[in-house]
């Protein structure tokens, strides 16, 4: 059995997640200890538990421990069957990150899996619907990975009820990462300003000082506004590049008391950073991809801007399942990575 501690590094529900998405695609059962023990409310929460009963159901496992508030599990993982699954969080829990623990089995199901789940689109702390689908899904398309996705409803907090649904095609192998450096050269810039049950000027002025400020560069940014019918209000932007040799992406949330203009700015402004540097995935993919980078049949070769202690952490804990090397050197500025699959 592999032994995690969950509060290594961050210690947040990430090594919880990617541990048992790990235990279920290798056949090899794991028991994490000290779950997010180190947060103001430790040990698992509702959205860590349906991940864990998701994964259960696609794999045919067990796991022991698994309740709100504790901070031990042992999962034991079984044969990945797929097949069709609803799950419905309770809360505002993030569904991308149940999403995101249930992707990786999948890919090696018997069959195609389908699941639907009911809980927060946008929320804090997680990557935001519009994200998840129009920067992590493209660059899983790099690695031979076909993923459809549906959003049926969003769902902010505190309410949720926000409801998405993937289809997940079974795949023999994962491909290596690479990017094209003579690819289209001209990065475009698009967006979505979501909105519910808030005034639409809200959404009007995120999106209009997102584009001031990409404007100030000398880009074109395509930001779309959508109004949405939720049970909680919420507002937020998601901003993506088009063209060039890659996608990368950032996101903002409106918050109570700041300014529109702000959440905007914000969120412009850090995209500008990206593009800037070249980079060939933003800050918040890389610790995303990095367990396909590191099922791949061969290397996989990229540069980041920054190495997030999210993504730290993501390679200390696929070292514990797999043979995998990592390779990181600073180069201008940029941080150049390899991922190496050992034989």
């Amino acid at each position: 059995m592999i032994e995690i501690d969950g509060s290594y590094g961050e210690g947040g529900g990430q090594i919880l997640r990617m541990s048992v998405a790990l235990s279920a695609l290798l056949g090899k059962a794991v028991r994490v200890t000290n779950i997010r023990a180190g947060r103001p409310n430790p040990g698992l929460r509702r959205q860590h538990v349906t991940a864990i009963k998701a994964v259960e159901k696609i794999c045919r496992g067990r796991a022991e421990g698994l309740k709100e508030g504790s901070l031990s599990i042992e999962f034991y993982p079984g044969k990945i069957s797929g097949g069709e699954h609803a799950f419905d969080i309770g809360t505002a829990g993030s569904i991308t990150l149940v999403f995101q623990a249930c992707l990786l089995p999948s890919l090696f199901a018997e069959r195609e899996t389908k699941i639907l789940l009911t809980g927060g689109t946008d929320v804090k702390w997680a990557p935001p619907w519009d994200y998840f689908r129009h920067v992590f899904l493209p660059l899983l398309q790099k690695v031979g990975v076909d993923i459809r996705a549906k959003l049926y409803r969003r769902g902010y907090y505190p309410k949720g009820g926000g409801k998405a649904e993937v289809t997940i095609k079974p795949c023999r192998e994962l491909h290596p990462m690479y990017f094209n450096e003579n690819a289209e050269k001209e990065v475009r810039v698009k967006g979505t300003v979501n909105i519910s049950s808030l005034p639409m000027k809200i959404a009007e002025r995120i999106g209009n000082a997102a584009e001031k400020e990409f404007s100030k560069k000398g880009m074109i940014a395509d930001i779309k506004v959508k109004e949405n019918d939720s049970l909680s209000p919420g507002v937020g932007i998601t901003l993506w590049t088009a063209g060039g040799r890659s996608v990368t992406g950032t996101d903002r949330l409106g918050e109570k008391g700041k300014p529109a203009e702000q959440v905007g700015k914000e969120s412009a402004q850090h995209l500008i950073k990206e593009i800037e540097a070249g980079a060939d995935l933003d800050e918040k993919a890389v610790d995303q991809l990095f367990p396909y980078m590191a099922m791949a049949h061969a290397p996989s070769y990229f540069t980041c801007r920054v190495l997030s202690g999210h993504a730290e952490t993501e390679i200390w804990l696929l070292e514990k399942f797999l043979d995998v090397k990592f390779k990181k050197r600073l180069n201008d500025g940029i941080v150049e990575i390899a991922v190496i699959p050992r034989d």
